[in-house]
């Protein structure tokens, strides 16, 4: 019985044991970090000014065919400890990575990209000379520590040459630099650079090391002699900046490697509860046979076999309850871990204490996925907008995937998230809160005042809406279909900048949703008409919406409102085609300015949001085009004088689940339909 018992033991000590010993947090002080990404991601990466990510690569500027002037920085979410305050040690560190600098028109070069460690999150710079990294109005703002990869000969910056690597600290005029040509390394050859850069501490020595090769050289490029102590402060954020002016060059990070050292080796935490090896016998006793027992060995041996196979079954029952506890834990906390980095997770009792108990005088607006309500946090002197849905969430595991896709989103003209609560069955995000509110209530509502949304702002909301757009759809690296562009979800920030809310939150609402109700899941004036017919959001179907609401920003109507006081309903999308076919295009727009704009940007926002409100999809530009022609770095769309005619083939009828399939197979909405001229 004796061994039995051991048995038993023994199979629980071996099930529970493992999951104990954990390692400390990687995030403490005085720990060391290291990651390795082959392929960069949104879910570790934050995203500034004109950068993007596409196919695992981060492009730092704009990527266009003709000369720009554009900056943009990536930075690791992450703050990386740099000293240890109970050993006073300064960490060294190493970073490999692949970058390129690539340009169509080489005549063109400028300006290069830099590796920095900052203790700001936010480090965004100029175009230009200004490397993405300076701000030109105030050129001591950003605090930094960085590697120039420098393409142009800027005499302010006292730059040696148009191919230099340098070390920058908290100034763009180099401590030291070294022109890779003495490697046959251009920068500016379009071949990917492998780069290594070492700092040791206990040397207060910097390397810098450049190969067209993945193997390190045994040789640096760069050697600098200097004590980095005395900048590197607890908490440092890493990233890389680029910048261009006037010209076609491109830069592009393939792959990231970083390592912290010498601070004292984490060591494993082991469970107060757990049983050590000692406590268990190696060579348990053996029974002596007796002659006289046989009769109690036969029982023994029945109660063997019975014994041990009770409680294998028993075993396996909790075992399997126990492992899908933990994988569903697993799963909530991978999750949750996601999002740590991004949006933080709020208690309902702060949330309820910030907008006094969810009061009525604390609404600043309704929609369909909840009422929002203005919320102040006394301890830190924060205001967010707080969004409240009272639909449950029971996929609670669902929901976090989703969000943390949401999260993940980073682009000056969205409504950035902040951070979340699911508790007591209701769903709450929180977000910035926007100081002018919606562009819906500033452009028709509170223009009743006499004091209409002048020209400047107008033309800058669409080409911010276009920004953001344009990200959303092909910058990504999940493509995001916004469902719902309204000049209602359109945020107005405390410059009239436009910042495009509600993003993902129509597929979140589907959960509570009967697979019907997404057919038309969006708002009336707003929708394309494939979409209504077959229930399929696409890129296309945005980019609809964004012509309604361009053609209501030009004109200041709403996309369906009553003519006078008829009952005469007037779509805005049909009379301004029709004035656009009798040569009086201009005419439609808003009265209130007072004819305060310029004639060529109101022709062009109308014809492009005509061209966007096409009826056929297929003739609708990307929000790309778009975004250039607004910046007058494409040639506009030529657009039809007279409105195309939307007619449905009713011979190809099609079940719920061939409409709300996302399968790219088979028929495609756009297929089921002709497009006929009158």
């Amino acid at each position: 019985m004796y061994s039995r018992k051991l048995l038993i033991f023994s199979i629980f000590f071996l099930f529970f044991n493992f999951e104990y010993i954990q390692p400390l947090p990687s995030s403490s002080s005085g720990t060391t970090l290291n990651f390795d990404f082959q392929s960069l991601a949104l879910r570790n990466l934050t995203l500034l000014g004109d950068s993007y990510l596409r196919n695992g690569v981060v492009g730092l500027t704009k990527e266009l065919g003709v000369p720009s002037s554009s900056s943009g920085s990536v930075i690791y979410n992450n703050p990386i400890a740099f000293f240890d305050p109970e050993t006073n040690i300064t960490a060294s560190f190493s970073t490999r990575f692949a970058f390129s600098i690539q340009n169509i028109n080489p005549s063109s070069s400028g300006d290069g990209l830099t590796f920095f460690l900052s203790p700001d999150n936010q480090t965004l710079g100029s175009p230009g000379g200004y490397l993405g990294l300076v701000n030109s109005t105030q050129l001591t703002k950003n605090r930094f520590i960085a590697i120039e990869f420098d393409t142009k000969l800027d005499s302010h910056f006292d730059d040696p040459d148009d191919n230099h690597v340098g070390l920058d600290i908290d100034s763009l005029i180099s401590i030291k630099t070294a022109n890779p040509a003495s490697l046959g390394i251009s920068l500016k050859s379009g071949n990917l650079i492998f780069t290594w850069i070492d700092y040791k501490n206990e040397e207060n020595k910097l390397y810098v090391f450049l190969s067209y090769s993945s193997f390190k050289p045994g040789v640096p490029l760069l050697k600098v002699d200097i004590d980095l102590s005395g900048y590197l402060k607890d908490f440092m954020y890493l990233g890389f900046s680029g910048s261009t002016e006037g010209s076609t060059e491109l830069h592009f990070i393939e792959n990231w490697s970083f390592r912290t050292r010498g601070f004292r080796p984490v060591r494993p935490r082991i469970h107060p509860h757990n049983v050590t090896e000692n406590s268990v016998p190696l060579n348990p006793p053996i029974p002596v046979s007796d002659p006289g027992n046989r009769h109690h060995r036969r029982l023994g041996l029945g109660f063997g076999i019975a014994g041990p196979a009770f409680f294998c079954a028993v075993l396996v029952v909790f075992g399997w309850i126990s492992v899908n506890k933990w994988k569903e834990n697993k799963t909530e906390k991978t999750l949750k871990a996601e999002l740590v980095t991004g949006p933080r997770q709020f208690s309902y009792q702060e949330l309820k204490s910030a907008t006094k108990g969810f009061h009525a005088n604390r609404v600043i607006g309704h929609g369909s996925f909840g009422t929002v309500y203005k919320a102040f946090f006394v301890n830190s002197g924060a205001v967010f907008a707080v969004k409240r849905s009272k639909h449950t969430h029971e996929g609670k595991s669902e929901f976090l995937a989703e969000l943390s896709i949401i999260a993940c989103l980073r682009h000056k003209n969205l409504v950035q998230l902040q951070g979340w609560c699911v508790e007591k069955g209701e769903l709450l995000l929180v977000y910035e809160f926007m100081a002018n509110g919606s562009l819906d209530k500033v452009l028709h509502q509170e223009t009743d005042n006499g004091n209409p949304l002048k020209w400047p702002y107008r033309y800058n909301i669409a080409v911010g809406l276009a920004s953001v757009l344009t990200y959303l759809h092909q910058e990504c690296e999940q493509q995001v279909i916004h469902r719902d562009i309204k000049t209602s979800n359109i945020m107005l920030d405390g410059s009239y900048n436009a910042r495009l809310g509600d993003f993902g939150l129509a597929r979140l609402m589907d959960h509570d949703k009967s697979p019907l109700s997404t057919l038309t899941a969006g708002t009336m004036g707003y929708l394309a008409p494939e979409y209504l017919q077959y229930g399929k959001a696409t890129d296309k179907t945005d980019v609809f919406s964004y012509g309604v609401v361009i053609l209501e920003l030009a004109c200041g109507k709403r996309p369906i409102e009553k003519e006078g006081s008829a009952n005469k309903m007037i779509n805005l999308i049909d009379w301004v085609w029709k004035l656009y076919s009798e040569g009086k295009l201009t005419e439609a727009a808003d009265k209130r300015l007072n004819g305060e704009f310029r004639d060529e940007e109101m022709r062009k926002l109308l014809l492009i949001g005509l061209s966007c409100a096409n009826p056929d999809s297929a003739e609708r530009p990307t929000m790309r085009r778009v975004f250039q022609i607004l910046n007058n770095e494409a040639e506009p769309i030529s657009v039809p004088r007279v409105k195309p005619s939307l007619t449905f083939c009713n011979s190809l009828p099609l079940s719920i689940d061939d409409i709300i399939s996302d399968d790219d197979g088979g028929n495609t909405p756009d297929s089921q339909f002709e497009i006929v001229v009158d």
